[in-house]
């Protein structure tokens, strides 16, 4: 009996971004694909997280260099504003991609 995983799962688990298989990471660049920015506050929201959470995992992001932060005043008050990288976006389609190889490959 042949105990070795097949090549495509190995494939498709090596393919998957460390930096992505959190959920607020992911969640982040998902949110991000399908706006030019957001701002954290917003980012908050729809994540549902905490201040210190939140600012924890996008600060990950940004040091991978998968998000950009532009800081400005709003009525006097700070607000960041995140936007996905050319990097971040090829980051996310190739563990979209890995993926959606591992679903193919448990559904076979």
């Amino acid at each position: 009996m042949d105990e070795s995983p097949p090549s495509s799962a190995l494939s498709g688990l090596n393919g998957l971004d460390a930096i992505l298989q959190h959920r607020s990471r992911l969640g982040a660049l998902v949110l991000l694909s399908t706006a030019e920015n957001m701002s954290f506050s917003r980012l908050k929201n729809l994540l549902d997280e905490t201040d210190g959470n939140l600012g924890a995992q996008l600060r990950k992001l940004e040091e991978a260099g998968y998000l950009s932060a532009k800081k400005e005043f709003v009525d006097r008050k700070p607000v960041t504003w995140y936007s996905m990288t050319k990097a971040g976006r090829a980051a996310l389609s190739a563990h979209l991609r890995a993926m959606e190889s591992l679903i193919k490959t448990v559904k076979s």
